[in-house]
């Protein structure tokens, strides 16, 4: 099947790629010339594993084509994918600018039928304003589809290719047969493609991420009770996450969720609501505790220093808002930074792979050290913020060596208590006890 998706961001490119890998023809079109050609040359512009290796792979064999060209990229299409942005605008809603300007332009140069999928997380009613928009100019026939992506940053090669559904919004019957030729080979274990109307497909992907929103931000909540009554949140989060009907997912408490869809997607299904005169009160509550969460630390560690931060220097570990990403959006680790910066500290941080993009937001403001023990020279404390593999495990003993005060406080609760007590470290986690 020969496909085009529009947008080279991580949506797009993930996108494009495995549909690549299982042996479509797919052309991926950018208005951005510089990032085309570096993709054309195998230069890959995002980090996600496992994604190289068969964006490589596909680039070779021929079956991934990148061009500035809309038309030229449509043109031989069955399904042309939209994986264009849609940023937040002050109020919280979704800014479509992107989408339904490339939804004008199709209208101009369609010549046959095509399925134009809505891969973009979009509001309800989008799938009818493209239609519009196209329709304005090409009068012959097309379907306009909604097929939300449920990518997690870090996994979203083994999520695209082992889905545990599919959601395709459209009641055109034709579309209907080639969205299931489509998907057929990614869903052989017998997990669903489920076909529903365009608007309700439009909501479920806002429904899905701000549940699990809810989720993050209730066990927050928690937390923030353990402390007050002596409980430790690891023991509650195992004892409800074994409830069948809860579930383990997204019950870590920690700083805050960040990143490009639930705080997003958060917005705009209250600005949504609030369109049609509804308080989701639920999801306010959630959204506040959320920014609350993300400064967490900040009292804990002013505690520590007398409520003086001025001159003190901390090293920071994580500015990615999740590890296996290199993406900062609404990372709890760049509030951080602000508030430690501003209260007169000075910061020494380490990311495996977010560092790039954080210097381009804060610039000099804060060192950038070339290893995760760099980053403890001279420091008065650890401050973790994401939880990335290698500083499960660290040397302890080093760090104890490098760091003016034995002193971590651990947003994301990486370490066990009892072996930071052993090891004699003056240990601040979320929800549990702190070791002293």
């Amino acid at each position: 099947m020969k496909i085009a998706v529009v947008g080279t961001g991580y949506v797009g490119l993930v996108t494009g790629t495995c549909f690549a890998e299982t042996g479509n023809h797919v052309t991926c079109v950018d208005i951005d010339k510089n990032k085309v050609d570096k993709l054309s040359n195998g230069q890959i512009t995002i980090y996600e594993p496992g994604l190289e290796k068969i964006f490589l792979r596909n680039l070779k064999e021929d079956r991934l084509n990148f061009t500035t060209n809309l038309a030229e990229g449509i043109k031989d299409a069955t399904i042309v994918f939209l994986a264009l942005p849609t940023p937040p605008g002050e109020d919280g809603s979704a800014d479509l600018k992107y989408i339904l300007g490339v939804a004008d332009e199709l209208g101009k140069i369609l010549t046959d039928y095509k399925v134009i999928v809505d891969k973009s997380t979009v509001p309800v009613g989008t799938a009818d304003k493209v239609k519009a928009a196209i329709a304005k100019n090409y009068k012959g026939d097309f379907a306009v589809v909604s097929n939300p992506e449920f990518l997690r940053e870090g996994v979203a090669v083994d999520d695209f290719m082992k889905p545990d559904r599919v959601v395709v919004g459209t009641t055109d019957e034709r579309a209907i047969k080639i969205m299931n030729e489509l998907y057929a080979p990614f869903v052989r274990s017998g997990n669903p493609v489920v076909f529903m109307d365009e608007k309700s497909a439009e909501l479920t992907k806002y429904a899905a991420n701000s549940f699990l929103a809810v989720k993050i931000s209730f066990m927050n909540e928690i937390a923030r009770l353990c402390e007050r009554l002596g409980a430790d949140v690891d023991m509650v989060r195992k004892g409800i996450g074994s409830d069948e009907r809860i579930g383990k997912r997204f019950l870590f408490p920690g700083i805050g969720y960040g990143g490009s869809c639930f705080p997003k997607d958060v917005q705009a299904l209250v600005k949504s609501s609030n369109e049609v005169e509804y308080d989701f009160e639920i999801l306010n509550a959630v959204m506040k505790v959320n920014e609350e969460q993300k400064l967490f630390l900040l009292p804990k560690i002013k505690a520590y220093f007398n409520d003086d931060l001025k001159g003190k220097h901390f090293a920071l570990w994580g500015l990615a808002f999740k590890p296996n990403t290199d993406d900062i959006r609404e990372a709890p680790a760049l509030y951080m930074i602000k508030a430690l910066t501003e209260a007169g500290a000075t910061v020494s941080a380490y990311d495996p792979e977010a560092m790039p993009n954080v210097k381009q937001v804060v610039g000099d403001k804060i060192n950038f050290a070339q290893s995760q023990y760099d980053a403890l020279i001279n420091a008065d404390a650890l401050i973790i913020a994401t939880e990335w593999s290698e500083f499960r495990t660290p040397e302890f003993e080093k760090i104890k060596l490098l760091l003016n005060n034995h002193v971590i406080f651990d947003g994301r609760n990486v370490y066990d208590r009892q072996q930071m007590k052993q090891l004699g470290f003056y240990y601040e986690s979320v929800g549990r006890e702190a070791v002293k």
